[in-house]
């Protein structure tokens, strides 16, 4: 089966990695450590990496920075995306969506019910595209960034994977984006 959708070539995105968390510092920060090795691994770009408190409005600008950068494809947020009070990524970040993308959250909880069982139900993750940067947020633990990136976003971040990707969904600008962080 061939589509419009897959690329026989691979093709490196730029992306941005956001912890969200009131404790975490770059030392303690697993989750995007783990994020930052698997993407670049995969063979895409840190395009920069950040740490901010579960702040609505401190998670609102630095996405929306990177959603306005021309050259930032994609934004992976971990953390915040629990039911303790303080979690409030999908809150913050789910209005600046132009389109849901539904099926990564359902997706996510799927895999993770074998992970962790009915668990999984007290999980918020989520993604959408905004400005045609896909922005795709999941729980905090490195153990659920790994289940997001090896079950869903590998896959779905190469032009190679058929029947389809996001690929065609991200903008993309004529030069790499260099690291702001």
């Amino acid at each position: 089966m061939t589509s419009a959708h897959a690329s026989k070539a691979f093709v490196p995105l730029n992306i941005a990695v956001l912890t969200v968390s009131d404790t975490r510092t770059a030392q303690t920060d697993t989750s995007g450590q783990y994020l930052e090795q698997a993407l670049t691994s995969a063979g895409h770009r840190l395009a920069d990496k950040r740490i901010t408190p579960d702040d609505i409005y401190q998670m609102r600008a630095v996405v929306s920075a990177w959603i306005a950068h021309p050259e930032v494809q994609v934004v992976l947020v971990t953390g915040g995306t629990g039911f303790t009070e303080r979690d409030s990524t999908p809150e913050a970040l789910s209005p600046l969506f132009d389109k849901t993308v539904d099926g990564f959250g359902e997706l996510f909880r799927h895999i993770s019910l074998e992970e962790i069982g009915s668990s999984t139900v007290q999980s918020r993750a989520l993604a959408g595209l905004a400005n045609r940067t896909l922005v795709c947020c999941m729980p905090g633990s490195t153990g659920a960034c790994r289940t997001a990136w090896e079950g869903i976003l590998l896959e779905q971040l190469d032009a190679r994977h058929k029947p389809c990707n996001f690929i065609p969904h991200v903008r993309f600008a004529s030069a790499p984006c260099e690291s702001r962080g």
